[in-house]
């Protein structure tokens, strides 16, 4: 028999009954044969039993660990995304801190060059004032020392005009 569809079970063997003919066979070792079969088929039965509810096991096993797989997988990429993102974040940071340090070290050195040119302009101002303070004295000087001259010669003739008046009233 091929046909797909048979199953023999132990209790198929065990319940089969044959005919009696003469020159048959020895019915007790016919039985005692069918209840090897029987035996057999049903140990064979149970391992086959097993061995699905092993193969069923490591397939529910294997579909874990696929799904672990998997998600360790989308975990790994997200993680590379994560570090992918962050240092381009941190590049950008890096660059956006380094232009706006650029530009306040420009803004700094112009206001250092600004304060530079005052400081310079300021201490020329003050020097050409010191100067014309210094001129303006030394002329006040020269004026003072010219009336003094004035003021002693005028002395001096007043001293000569008091001796010729003493000197005339004495005589």
């Amino acid at each position: 028999m091929t046909d797909d569809s048979f199953q023999l079970m132990p209790h198929d063997v065990r319940a089969q009954q044959f005919a009696r003919v003469m020159r048959g066979y020895a019915p007790l070792e016919v039985d005692e044969f069918k209840a090897r079969v029987a035996e057999a088929l049903d140990r064979m039965l149970r391992e086959r039993l097993q061995a699905e509810e092993r193969l069923r096991s490591a397939q529910e096993q294997l579909n874990a660990f696929r799904e672990r797989e998997r998600a360790l997988n989308e975990a790994l990429v997200a993680a590379q995304q994560l570090r992918s993102d962050s240092r381009a974040q941190a590049e950008r940071e890096a660059d956006l801190v380094l232009r706006e340090a650029r530009a306040e070290g420009e803004r700094i050195v112009e206001r250092a060059a600004v304060d530079e040119r005052r400081v310079r302009e300021s201490a020329d101002t003050a020097a050409r004032q010191f100067s014309a303070y210094i001129a303006g004295f030394r002329s006040l000087l020269h004026r003072q020392l010219a009336e003094l001259e004035v003021l002693e010669g005028h002395s001096r003739t007043i001293v000569e005009v008091q001796a010729e008046t003493l000197e005339r009233a004495a005589r």
